[in-house]
């Protein structure tokens, strides 16, 4: 018989023993702060924990005598499907799975098994060992705290300003005693989905608030994604600072839309927020989703399917048949034709508009009042709400240093979660196992005034693929980096140019045509709602309507860490289309990667408040702005910039009409770059010395 305890955030939350292939657990009952008796791991277990921590307990009970015969030395092991690293030969790090479950290894024993689950992190550990995993950190920061059980307080029907009720569910650290700061969630996604992730905020001595947004779940009004979230917020805040449990410091953490509501609740100006954990936050309609550069994102389908009902519906993300959903036209055709319903914010999502006042009011960067809220932001080269966590970006950028921090890693949406993305796999240290103790500094110093130095630690953390390591800086963009110019210019075959360190002096200029009935492909799973993968575009920067700039192979390391602009100096003979941009690193075998994109609808140069129609054979400039990132192109290896006007399942396309988006009549668009001379088309990218 094995014993081992699991832990979440450094918390004990249940007891296990492993024996014959099968488990038992002590569960603690985080209500009673006290634990259950044993009792055989259940199938109803197994499936909760599984959801909760991201571990299959009866799977690693039964693989026990696997792992421990399997996971010895260095290198590649593999056990029953599962594929492992090691480096020293202790510490195994899991491959190619989402919320890998690392095993730690002493003298042919399994003594812990750690999994990054987002936005915690959860140990399995053999007691006596917990010195070899995050737990020690834990236990230095928080020497012999105190953790306190969990009250119901129950469930109230919040009044807004214009009398909607929203369901909030409170929840407070019994016995704690006096008034004490709130920790707010406000989700989309059901209150209660998910909840025991927060009770570790109640634990630690905060008070728990958890609403539906309006239109959600048991709350009442329209659901209109995004747009009550300022003032619904601040009225939520209100109510929370006038309670008798409340000190009136009031806290927000979340991710996506849970990261959305923060920034417009933010914007508002209430001054009883105090602190903001934004994760993968979601940004302003035309920035991020869903009109990206004046676009539709039709990748954006798959979420609004699942949230098209009152309550959220996951399963309606799966479907077999996204290729023909994304053709049916009218596009306000699509909710009745792929789900046999009406949903009235997609329709209204969906009708053609420049950036009007229904647009603005959505737009929490815009709205902002300006407040200087400590705000912890957490984001990666890949997240698909990526130009989100840029705006949040922007407003922290001259906050007092100790008001801000930022972690940007090698993540996708799903956060901190892989070590294999698509086409790229990163270094064993591109997880991290501490950014839940980060949330509780932050929370303690702003909320509770404690002195824990999380004020004095570097403002910025950020990963630097092809390093393989973490950097820290004391601003975003990183001071000291240099803005540098790649210059587009003729190259060899047709459709292929150059990127060049200094401008041609010759003009030139390369065209394709772009057929809306024939895209180029934005190579996504539609399924798995992440549109910003790494994938290997080779193939589809063959095709005509891609023109390809790139680089000679470098003669040393080039590291370029920021956002990017794309200036492009282009000329139609439409008189609106769009332009999908990419950068893509190229390897010594052809291969090319893309690591970051941007888009701009051409109507919409002069901004997202009005139409600019092109006239044909007018060359004007677009600048587009890029996703960020920080890469190391390596000696050898070459930089990319692809332009094209397509990107089926990222984005409806652009019919080449005045009707953009949402035309049943197409027309083919002969679509120009020009470069040289009087047109210094080229990519700005920030280089670090």
């Amino acid at each position: 018989m094995r014993r081992f305890d699991l832990y979440v955030s450094g918390i004990l939350y249940a007891r296990l023993e492993f024996s014959a292939g099968a488990a038992r657990v002590q569960a603690l009952d985080v209500f009673s702060g006290e634990f259950g008796p044993w009792k055989p791991l259940e199938e109803a277990d197994r499936e909760f924990y599984l959801s909760f921590v991201k571990m299959d307990l009866a799977a690693l009970a039964r693989r026990l005598p696997l792992y421990e015969a399997a996971l010895t030395g260095p290198g590649e092991h593999l056990v029953e499907g599962e594929r492992y690293t090691s480096d020293d030969g202790r510490d195994h790090l899991q491959r190619e799975v989402k919320f890998p479950n690392n095993k730690r290894m002493e003298q042919g024993r399994l003594v812990a098994v750690s999994c990054p689950a987002r936005e915690m992190a959860v140990v399995l550990v053999e007691p006596g060992f917990e010195q070899h995993t995050v737990l020690a950190a834990w236990r230095a920061q928080r020497p012999g705290e105190q953790l306190w059980p969990v009250e119901e307080a129950g469930t109230f029907p919040v009044a807004m300003a214009d009398g909607t009720k929203l369901a909030t569910d409170v929840y407070l650290p019994r016995g704690c005693g006096g008034p004490v700061p709130a920790v707010l969630v406000r989700t989309p996604y059901g209150r209660r989905q998910g909840r025991e992730s927060y009770f570790r905020y109640v634990q630690r001595g905060y008070a728990l608030v958890l609403q539906d947004v309006r239109g959600r779940g048991d709350s009442q009004g329209e659901w209109m994604p995004n747009y009550y979230e300022v003032e619904d917020g601040s009225d939520t805040l209100d109510w929370i600072a006038a309670q008798p449990w409340c000190t009136g410091s009031v806290g927000m953490v979340g991710g996506s839309y849970l990261g959305f509501v923060q920034w417009a609740a933010a914007a508002s100006g209430n001054p009883h927020l105090k602190a903001l954990i934004s994760v993968v936050c979601a940004g302003s309609p035309f920035v991020d989703l869903p009109r990206r550069g004046g676009s539709f994102t039709s990748g954006m389908l798959a979420w609004a399917f699942s949230v098209s009902e009152q309550h959220f519906c996951p399963e309606l993300m799966e479907r077999e048949d996204w290729a023909e959903v994304l053709d049916v036209r009218p596009l306000a055709l699509v909710p009745q034709k792929a789900l046999g319903r009406e949903v009235p914010f997609l329709t209204r999502w969906l009708r053609p508009s420049d950036n009007d006042e229904f647009w603005r009011h959505c737009d929490w960067q815009a709205r902002s009042k300006g407040a200087v809220i400590p705000a912890l932001i957490q984001s990666g080269w890949f997240d698909d709400n990526g130009m989100g966590t840029t705006q949040a970006l922007e407003l922290v950028e001259g906050f007092p240093r100790g008001m801000r921090k930022v972690i940007l890693g090698p993540w996708q949406h799903s956060g901190n979660s892989r070590y294999d993305l698509h086409s790229l796999s990163f270094g064993p240290r591109a997880l991290r196992f501490d950014l839940d103790q980060l949330y509780f500094q932050w929370f303690d110093h702003h909320l509770k005034g404690v002195d824990n130095g999380v004020d004095r630690t570097a403002p910025v953390e950020y990963y630097t693929l092809g390093q393989e390591r973490w950097k820290t800086a004391e601003n975003w963009p990183v001071p000291g980096t240099l803005p540098t110019r790649l210059y587009l210019a003729a190259g060899g075959e047709p459709g292929w140019g150059r990127l060049a360190w200094q401008p041609p002096a010759a003009e030139g200029a390369a065209s394709y045509d772009y057929d809306p009935r024939d895209p180029a492909v934005h190579i996504i799973d539609m399924s798995e709602n992440e549109l910003e993968v790494p994938e290997d575009y080779t193939e589809e920067e063959k095709r005509a309507d891609v023109l390809c700039f790139t680089t000679d192979p470098l003669a040393e390391d080039l590291v370029i860490t920021g956002d990017m602009t794309a200036t492009l100096y282009i000329s139609s003979d439409a008189p609106d289309t769009d332009f999908i941009v990419r950068v893509t690193e190229v390897d010594e075998a052809g291969r090319s990667i893309k690591l970051a994109d941007g888009v701009l609808s051409a109507r919409y140069r002069c901004g997202f408040e009005r139409s600019v129609f092109l006239e044909a054979g007018q060359v004007v400039r677009l600048d587009i702005r890029t996703t960020k990132l920080s890469n190391c192109f390596k000696k050898g290896r070459r930089l990319r910039l692809t332009v094209t006007s397509g990107a089926k399942n990222f984005l409806f396309p652009n019919s080449n009409t005045k009707q953009g988006y949402n035309s049943p009549v197409t027309a083919v668009a002969r679509n120009t770059i020009h470069f040289g001379g009087r047109w210094p088309s080229c990519l700005t990218v920030r280089r670090e010395p």
